[in-house]
Parts: structure tokens; C-alpha cells; sequence
């Protein structure tokens, strides 16, 4: 009988870790991100981004910001939020001679399709401080953006680096 009862418990315990070796439960799969969807998003943005800027609206402009939003410009302290974005944004769009025209080289999304990053390069015209006269900077735009709660793809941080003048083109041969 004490054989029997030995038996039982042995049976028992060993029948409760073979149920813990089950195969758990799948999860069903995310759905599939259409990568280049988001890139189009993202691009559109960009493009509205700068028309915003264009149009000189700044609270237009900064409403690309997310909420912990860092621009980081060359030589400048970090920009940080969108409060700090409007700061800056006011001062170039206060400028006579400000103009921003840009090509977006490429727009990278993560495949979980949380994050993108768009390359741009500018041309940006503003007014030379010493000499009040038009001046034009070119070079690198990098924004990283991260999709928020409600899905809409907001600019988590923003790189603008100079680079020298693009060459000009040789006169034609004649």
C-alpha cells in the first residue's frame, strides 16, 4: 500500500513537470510592416516640415517635434524640445533672407517599423551676421523619427551639419 502511495506522488509530480515541458502558447505574429509606406510618410513629412517652415508658421513648423524632440546644430548647444525648437525656429524665420530648399537622399525604416531615419541634403539662406548680406550654407539634414502612441511618426532628434559648397559646374566647351 505505502508502494502504491509512493508510486502515485512519484507519478504525479513527474506527470506536473512534463505538463511545465508543454510547448507554451504562440503569440500570434505582429502583422508585416510595409516599409516602404512608411518611408512615403515619412518623405511627405519632410516636405511638409520644410513647407511649414516656408510658410513661416512656427507652431506649423515645431508640430513635427515629438515631445522629447533634440536638435543638435553644428557648433550650438542642444535644442531640446519642442519649446526649445520654436526658440530657434523664430529667430531663423524672422530672418528676411531665410530660404531652405533640400533633397531627401534616402529614408531608412526599422523593420519592426518604429523608427525611420530621413538623409537630406540643404541648401539654407539666411543673413550673414557681419555683413546683413544673403548667405547660403549647404549641407547634411539627418532626422530620426520615432512613431508615437496614436502612429503618427514625430521628429525624435534632428543632426544639421555643413559642408563645403557644392563645385560649380565647368563652362560648357565651345
Amino acid at each position: 500500500m505505502m508502494f502504491q502511495k509512493t508510486a502515485a506522488i512519484a507519478a504525479s509530480v513527474l506527470l506536473a513537470g512534463l505538463a511545465g515541458c508543454a510547448k507554451p502558447e504562440t503569440a500570434a505574429a505582429p502583422a508585416a510592416v510595409d516599409t516602404a509606406k512608411v518611408a512615403e510618410t515619412i518623405k511627405a513629412d519632410v516636405n511638409q516640415l520644410v513647407a511649414d517652415f516656408m510658410s513661416k508658421d512656427v507652431d506649423k513648423a515645431v508640430s513635427h517635434d515629438a515631445p522629447d524632440y533634440v536638435g543638435m546644430f553644428h557648433g550650438q548647444p542642444n535644442v531640446v524640445g519642442p519649446a526649445g525648437d520654436a526658440e530657434i525656429t523664430k529667430l531663423q524665420m524672422a530672418d528676411p533672407n531665410a530660404d531652405l530648399k533640400i533633397t531627401i537622399d534616402a529614408v531608412d525604416v526599422a523593420q519592426a517599423g518604429d523608427m525611420a531615419v530621413a538623409r537630406t541634403t540643404y541648401a539654407y539662406t539666411f543673413s550673414d551676421p557681419a555683413t546683413k548680406a544673403a548667405k547660403t550654407e549647404h549641407g547634411n539634414w539627418v532626422l530620426g523619427y520615432k512613431k508615437q502612441a496614436d502612429g503618427a511618426y514625430k521628429v525624435a532628434w534632428a543632426v544639421v551639419s555643413d559642408t563645403p559648397a557644392p563645385a560649380a559646374e565647368a563652362p560648357a566647351a565651345k
